[in-house]
């Protein structure tokens, strides 16, 4: 077992993926190659991010690479509101999970530098 795959924040990105996966197959077709693909590919940067840092050696780049893993769960984030205001989207539960990542991805980050 690698060392990312036993960090809760790797795990709760893995179950975000799935959920946008999940409520993105449901969006019109015409979004297929649209907030669809870019919701996905925002997903699916999030944990590969995490593992990339954790393969790292040294705790500054493992650091480097959680804030990168944030900045596309904010990308996500906007991705989702966006979903909501066009009609695609009316449930929260993926906001939550945002939510929980986010809060998993700062103490880490917090717990690295300190």
């Amino acid at each position: 077992m690698r060392q990312h795959h036993k960090l809760l924040v790797w795990q709760e990105s893995i179950r975000l993926v799935k959920q946008v996966y999940e409520i993105s197959s449901h969006y019109p077709k015409e979004e297929l190659y649209g907030i669809a693909a870019q919701m996905r590919r925002a997903a699916v940067s999030i944990p590969s991010n995490i593992a990339e840092g954790a393969a790292r050696d040294s705790s500054t780049e493992f650091a480097r690479f959680l804030i990168i893993a944030r900045g596309s769960l904010s990308e996500l984030e906007t991705q989702i509101i966006i979903a909501q205001e066009l009609g695609y989207y009316h449930d929260n539960t993926v906001l939550g999970q945002i939510e929980k990542v986010f809060a998993l991805i700062g103490g880490l980050i917090r717990k690295i530098r300190s």
